[in-house]
């Protein structure tokens, strides 16, 4: 059937739309000037969806079309495939097809059943742990902001929008000045703070320490340039804006002290990321040079990391980037990071596959390579990974001991510096199985034991699971 001719039938989609938009069918209806029943059906599949009405929604609600072909939402496939994977569902052989179509047809059934098996894990977590047994693998406070921030596709356009604002203030203030000079100044003169930079061996086992009665941040001669300005940023949008970043914390509804104590650490790490590399700007640094990450680092005065993780995070209607994934992992391969713009399917449980490139980066240090790989969906991504330094102390002695994975899909890659070279019309491409749990039929799964996906432990404000690397071994 030729590509023009095709029927579009995309309602379980439509629904998720007008549910994250809080719309009710009547009320829709009445934004795209159809009627409800005709809506309906489309919601149901029994109507496929015109050109016109594509259209109408883009207009209406400022959707990227692209969004409406994205399966990676709070219940996607690969979510919930993870799920039906735990032993407790053996023998059942959920198809497929079967889970796709509840991912896309019945978005509120798949959240639903996702809830009542977080619900049961965490109570199998908590007997376990009365038991005595090990509940390693188990939800931590950590999964549960990841789960949140990947709901989000790690995009905070309330966030983009303070530090766009903040940084805008902070040129007009200082202009020609660098972004720590900037920021110290504003600190200085607006909360009374003033930051010190101290020796090694008066911050011991500190990076960065925050003393609320003498109004001082104290931070170690051992971080980077980078690290530093981002500690900066950090204590700037605490002081800025820390009423905001409560309530966007209590909006989240989370369980627990815990796990909201990190999700407010991630969301101030983000608030500083949009304080140090502004969305506009640095999206149109990205657009403009190709995603070179050289050009982005020296741009912003930021790290390789910092730079790849902003990249993630580029979803804003009006201006979106190219929808970048990202992990991070050590040289035994456990992963400390892990984040999406777009669809990508991490396992929770498992690892890196060990085809990918992203392990054998730590044999050439500081360099970047390249690799096209596909899924077990049949999916093709390009993707480049590079060896990082940590930051601080353990910088002495670990050296290039983490690595950064970076990748989009394959259709994206002509936009890409990294990818100029390549042959992507037909591409030598290396089949791998990123939720190494998930494809124990794929053939890597036979050669490697996935490695452990490790959560830091959280003790206090500068050591806390945070999505931004401040400190590198913040996590």
């Amino acid at each position: 059937m030729d590509t023009a001719d095709r029927k579009l039938f995309l309602g379980g989609r439509l629904k998720r739309l007008r549910r994250d938009l809080g719309l009710t069918q009547t009320a829709m209806a009445g934004d795209l000037g159809v009627s409800p029943s005709y809506l309906n059906h489309i919601e149901r599949n029994q109507r496929p969806v015109s050109a016109q009405l594509l259209l109408r929604l883009a207009e209406t609600y400022d959707v990227d079309l692209r969004a409406l072909g994205q399966s990676g939402g709070p219940a996607s496939e690969a979510t919930l495939s993870e799920a039906f994977a735990d032993p407790v569902f053996q023998g059942l052989a959920v198809p497929r097809h079967e889970i796709v179509q509840l991912a896309e047809d019945q978005p509120a059934v798949a959240d639903a059943v996702l809830r009542l098996y977080r619900a049961f894990s965490d109570r199998r977590a908590r007997e376990r742990a009365v038991a005595g047994i090990d509940v390693g693998g188990d939800e931590t406070p950590a999964d549960r902001v990841r789960d949140f921030v990947q709901a989000r596709q790690n995009h905070f356009p309330e966030l983009d929008a303070m530090g766009e604002r903040l940084a805008a203030e902070l040129e007009t203030e200082t202009p020609g000045e660098s972004f720590e000079t900037r920021a110290r100044a504003r600190l200085q003169a607006h909360h009374g703070l003033t930051v010190r930079t101290l020796p090694d061996d008066v911050m011991v086992e500190w990076t960065r320490r925050y003393d609320p009665h003498r109004k001082r941040l104290h931070l170690s001669e051992t971080l980077g340039p980078s690290s530093r300005a981002f500690a900066v940023a950090f204590q700037l949008a605490l002081a800025e804006h820390d009423n905001e970043l409560t309530a966007l914390t209590a909006s989240a509804d989370m369980p627990d002290d815990a796990t909201r104590r990190v999700l407010k650490v991630a969301l101030t790490n983000t608030l500083a990321a949009a304080i140090l590399m502004p969305y506009s700007a640095f999206h149109a640094a990205a657009e403009a040079n190709g995603y070179d990450l050289g050009r982005l680092e020296a741009r912003f005065g930021v790290s390789f990391e910092q730079a790849a993780h902003r990249l993630t995070t580029l979803s804003r209607p009006s201006a979106r980037g190219v929808p970048f994934f990202l992990m991070r992992v050590d040289q035994a391969g456990n992963i400390s990071k892990r984040f999406a713009s777009g669809a990508f399917p991490f396992s929770r449980f498992g690892g890196a596959c060990p085809r990918w490139r992203l392990h054998s980066a730590f044999r050439t240090p500081g360099r970047i390579v390249t690799q096209i790989i596909e899924t077990p969906d049949g999916q093709r991504w390009f993707t480049l990974a590079r060896t990082v330094e940590r930051q601080g102390r353990d910088a002495f002695t670990e050296g290039h001991d983490l690595a950064i994975g970076l990748g989009c899909e394959l259709k994206h890659a002509r936009k890409l510096i990294h990818a100029r070279g390549l042959d992507l019309a037909a591409p030598e491409v290396t089949p791998i199985g990123p939720a190494c749990r998930l494809c124990h039929r794929h053939p890597c799964a036979e050669r490697a034991a996935p490695p452990v996906d490790r959560a830091p432990a959280v003790d206090d404000w500068s050591k806390s699971v945070s999505p931004w690397p401040f400190v590198q071994e913040a996590g």
